[in-house]
């Protein structure tokens, strides 16, 4: 594997943004989907997570797919919902925006922690991250399903090795976290104006 499993993702993140500085539909959602192959090698653990992100993602692009033209940038896709007053349903694509973006909030928080933490072991680096992010917006059932299925985290460092490919693995974290995190922060805020990023699990 030439670089790391960040590699692809890295090379996405760098067109998410238009020259007017607007995050675009398609680059976003690539971005996204470049790390389902990182989520794919933490195993068991992670099924769950990849599958919710998986999901989400292909919502968007099932819209996006519709009329790539009005929905080149992502907003957009939340702007029709807002205006047609479907944003809130569990099926709406600003719905699958917001849980896409709380998923990779707590995948960002979990890779910081490999990386500021390393005498944590995995299921540490993940139940930390868990709490900071996506265990408000959870149900009890959600969280407790968390709390079993993080035993099955792997061995961190097998999971370093694997991931790591012939490039510098810390290095391509660090830069993923630094250039991503903006862009999910900026998400949250666009959500926040319409009162859109407090929506819980049911």
């Amino acid at each position: 594997m030439e670089g790391t499993v960040f590699t692809p993702a890295l090379q996405e993140i760098e067109h998410v943004k238009s020259d007017q500085g607007e995050i675009l539909s398609k680059p976003f959602l690539d971005a996204c989907k470049h790390i389902l192959p990182v989520i794919d090698k933490f195993g068991a653990a992670m099924a769950l997570v990849k599958s919710d992100i998986g999901g989400n993602i292909s919502r968007l692009e099932t819209m996006y797919s519709s009329n790539p033209s009005r929905f080149n940038y992502l907003y957009s896709l939340v702007q029709v919902e807002v205006e047609t007053k479907t944003a809130k349903s569990s099926s709406s694509c600003t719905n699958g925006l917001l849980w896409l973006t709380r998923a990779m909030d707590f995948l960002v928080a979990l890779f910081r922690n490999l990386i500021e933490h390393e005498d944590w072991p995995m299921s540490q680096a993940c139940t930390d991250s868990y709490n900071k992010t996506l265990k408000k917006w959870h149900g009890w059932l959600a969280s407790s399903s968390f709390t079993v299925v993080v035993k099955l985290a792997p061995d961190r460092k097998k999971f370093m090795n694997v991931i790591g490919g012939t490039g510098d693995i810390n290095a391509d974290i660090e830069k993923f976290c630094t250039t991503f995190s903006p862009l999910l922060q900026e998400i949250h805020k666009f959500l926040a104006r319409f009162r859109l990023d407090d929506m819980k699990a049911s």
